[in-house]
Formats: structure tokens, sequence, C-alpha cells
């Protein structure tokens, strides 16, 4: 790979145990992509997401829905991008720090920069709603794990 995280990102993905709890919510959720849900609602998705509490936008344009937008300006802005295609569920966290880019890659990605290059850990699959919530509850678990952990380094930091 031609980067790296920046070390205040791997730094918070290793102390929540992004890779073993990925692997996890992986292994939990794979099958066959053929027997995948493709034709989901997308307002039956925004309520679900609606219904742990966060604020929700689809972009139509890009595909994606827009999660949990943190925007502490100028320190930093944290969300979370959430792309539904094919029953596979793609995560791609967002981050800013002081108006610099510090993240912006699919879960897919972070394995390799932590542990090894040729490590690859499937996208969840889910097969309708319930199993959907399910990879949705998990992964907000770890997005809310992630943001305590960098927005108290980014706190250290401006002190």
């Amino acid at each position: 790979m031609s980067f790296e995280l920046k070390p205040e990102i791997k730094t918070s993905l290793e102390k929540i145990r992004f890779v073993d709890r990925y692997k996890e919510m992986s292994n939990r959720f794979n099958g066959n992509p053929d027997d995948s849900f493709e034709n989901f609602e997308i307002d039956t998705v925004v309520e679900i997401i609606k219904g742990f509490g966060y604020e929700v936008s689809f972009d139509k344009k890009e595909n994606f829905f827009k999660v949990g937008v943190i925007d502490n300006s100028p320190n930093y802005k944290i969300w979370f991008n959430i792309v539904l295609e094919y029953g596979i569920t793609e995560f791609i966290w967002v981050v800013y720090h002081n108006n610099e880019v510090r993240l912006g890659s699919p879960w897919s990605v972070y394995p390799r920069l932590l542990i090894d290059p040729s490590k690859r850990i499937t996208e969840p699959i889910f097969r309708n709603y319930k199993e959907l919530e399910e990879i949705l509850e998990g992964a907000f678990v770890m997005y809310e794990d992630f943001k305590t952990e960098l927005i108290n380094l980014y706190s250290e930091h401006n002190r």
C-alpha cells in the first residue's frame, strides 16, 4: 500500500481492537453474495439508523448514507459513511483534524495497514433488514469507541 495510517488513527484503531472486532463481524455475517438483500428501501434503512439515535442523510448521487457527523470546528470533524450495495456493507470513517484529512478509507483497508498488507477481511453481507440492523448495531458500537479514543487524543493534543 502506498500510504500509512496517521499515528492518532492507528492508535485509536489498535485501542478498540478494530481488526479482531471487524473480523468477528465479517465471520458472523458472511455468505454467498448471490443470497444477499439487494432491493432494500432507502427510507427503511434511514429509519433503522435513526433508531440508533443518529442523524442520517442519503447522498443519491454517490449512493451512500452519511451518519453521525461531529463537527468541532476547526479542531476536528468525524463522520461515518455507509455504502450498501448488493447486500454488502462497506463502512468508511472520515476524519478531519485542523482542516486536514486524517482518514477517509473503507474499513477493509485498515487491517492491511495495521497488521499485514495481504490481510483481507471480507465485508459483512446481509440477507434481510434484521441482519442489516445487527451489522449496523455492531458498526455503531465500534464507531462510538473509535470516536471516544480519537477525541481523547485530539483533546490531549490541544491542551
